[in-house]
């Protein structure tokens, strides 16, 4: 590619990029920064699903 296209598409990226305007959830962006969207037991949920004594994992396939 000469040098003349190269500049060219060079320029036509950087007009996009310079009219780029994405859309902005301003709102969901200050809640995640500012870490008010956890609380703080965000794991209790799970603690149903905790191994009780006696669930632990045993191999069914015991090779030696």
């Amino acid at each position: 590619m000469g040098r003349g296209r190269q500049k060219a598409k060079h320029t036509k990226i950087a007009r996009e990029l310079k009219s780029y305007s994405p859309d902005v959830n301003y709102d969901a962006l200050e809640r995640e920064l500012t870490g008010h969207a956890h609380s703080d037991d965000q794991y209790a949920q799970w603690a149903e699903y905790e191994a009780e004594a006696g669930d632990e994992y045993t191999p069914h396939d015991k090779r030696a």
